[in-house]
């Protein structure tokens, strides 16, 4: 199991950036899945990104070519770079993790079973 905790949310302009970690304690992810998904206030939890173990990405159409998620096996940090922000994309962010090869969508919340407490995201 790992321990998930988010950081760098804020408040931006439209058009700006900000740069979102995933710090996971516990085992090492290296053989994890790991994703980001969203959720507006009244709205469904939706994925945007994901990766796994080999490196290979998934976006959401609505954030490809903004968002870049990657990782860091070493220090253990999931991160969600997004550029080009819009109002659209305010939301509580969540890292999502799973210690196995995600079988079904990447950006299908039911195939995670570890998940963070989220950061908020508000641009305007």
């Amino acid at each position: 199991h790992v321990q998930l905790v988010e950081s760098g949310g804020g408040s931006v302009q439209t058009g700006g950036s900000l740069r979102l970690s995933c710090a996971a304690a516990g085992d090492s992810f290296d053989s994890y899945s790991m994703a980001w998904f969203r959720q507006a206030s009244g709205e469904e939890r939706e994925g945007v990104a994901a990766i796994d173990s080999d490196g290979s990405t998934s976006y959401a159409d609505s954030v490809k070519g903004r968002f870049t998620i990657s990782k860091d096996n070493a220090k253990n940090t999931l991160y969600l770079q997004m550029n080009s922000l819009k109002p659209e994309d305010t939301a509580m962010y969540y890292c999502a993790a799973e210690n196995r090869p995600v079988v079904g969508g990447p950006l299908d919340e039911d195939e995670y079973s570890e998940w963070g407490q989220g950061t908020q995201v508000t641009v305007s």
